[in-house]
């Protein structure tokens, strides 16, 4: 993503578009495992949860340093949510209005926590790192934080939508990359290339992590971090047929429509993409990422409050354009399926859970 116009989202002009006809079918989702959209419907739809007021609004976004196309500002539109819209093969699944904004925001604190506060995992030698990137940037935040707290580093962020805050640090810019595109920098130019949630994002994970080997220095380091999004759990809480049960299946079904497969961590593209590439001393660290604040263990419970922050700020934002536009969902089906998923991880007796892992490697000297 970039920063590069004073143009505001809501100053902009959205060009709406018609959603494209369902990519996958209401009998190959069933052939599949997920239940008939319709099933969310019929079910009695429990009493709303508001979104939680804690969180909160991070700074403007969509602001500038350097000149775009108006055409970058015309997003698509689908049921009211407005989406990147540039021409090509970028095509995000996730919306870029305020609201969906505001949950990557909160998101970003989720994943730093999940690192135990710190904002990488790798064996960085930090007073030697000069130039970093992070490949799929989305607000910026990450990028932001690394500056701040290394100011010797020039960082780049990328995106393929412009929706970063316009108050950076002076070693900070934002630059529009596909990252599924050939990248545009020199061989050897990054010590540190970072990879976060890239789920549903990428078309070839061998290719991407041969694009960071590429960029990569002598000596430097890759690191991709990102969840699953199949919930489990460890009682049987989760049960076969719930929302939560069908969460997964709704993604991977979604990405198979797309072309860019959700489940990352269940293939293991992260540690086969990486070895593929050349990377050594690959390493990862798995976690479990509660719903909510069940888990006996302090540190896990934190992770799960600020996981749920993420999904009650925008849930529906998430679903939108996988259910609606790949699946052939109704707008009243993927609401149903989300309130029914917010009544369950409300449910103190359902214990839910998805996996997430840090994994990196050095690109050899």
């Amino acid at each position: 993503m970039d920063s590069s116009s004073s143009q505001s989202p809501k100053a902009a002009s959205p060009t709406p578009t018609t959603a494209p006809a369902p990519l996958l079918s209401a009998e190959a989702a069933a052939a599949v495992g997920i239940l008939p959209a319709s099933h969310w419907a019929d079910q009695p739809l429990p009493e709303e949860h508001a979104d939680d007021d804690t969180a909160s609004t991070i700074g403007s976004v969509l602001s500038s340093t350097a000149s775009l196309s108006s055409t970058i500002f015309q997003y698509r539109t689908h049921h009211g949510r407005t989406y990147h819209g540039d021409i090509g093969n970028a095509e995000g699944w996730e919306p870029n209005d305020q609201r969906h904004l505001e949950s990557m925001d909160i998101a970003h604190h989720c994943y730093t926590v999940c690192a135990g506060g710190k904002l990488f995992l790798s064996p960085l030698d930090t007073k030697k790192v000069q130039k970093v990137v992070d490949i799929g940037t989305g607000t910026g935040l990450w990028a932001i934080d690394f500056a701040d707290e290394f100011p010797h580093a020039e960082v780049i962020g990328t995106d393929i939508t412009p929706i970063q805050p316009s108050w950076v640090p002076p070693n900070v810019q934002f630059e529009l990359e596909d990252c599924n595109q050939e990248w545009t920098w020199a061989e050897n130019t990054f010590d540190f290339v970072h990879l976060r949630m890239l789920i549903g994002v990428v078309e070839d994970w061998h290719a991407l992590f041969r694009q960071a080997y590429r960029t990569c220095k002598p000596g430097g380091y890759v690191e991709s971090f990102l969840c699953s999004c199949h919930f489990v759990s460890d009682d049987g809480s989760v049960k076969p047929g719930t929302a939560l049960d069908q969460w997964g299946n709704v993604c991977s079904q979604g990405g198979k429509a797309f072309g860019r497969t959700f489940d990352v961590y269940e293939e293991d593209l992260q540690r086969k993409g990486m070895e593929a590439a050349g990377f050594v001393d690959i390493d990862f660290k798995d976690i479990v990422v509660p719903i909510g604040v069940w888990h006996s263990d302090k540190d896990a419970a934190e992770r799960g409050l600020w996981w749920k922050m993420v999904l009650e700020m925008d849930l529906e934002g998430y679903f939108n354009y996988i259910c609606h536009s790949l699946l052939g969902w109704k707008p009243e089906e993927t609401q149903a399926f989300c309130a029914h998923a917010k009544k369950e991880w409300n449910d103190p007796n359902i214990h839910g859970y998805v996996m997430a892992r840090f994994a990196w490697g050095r690109k050899p000297e």
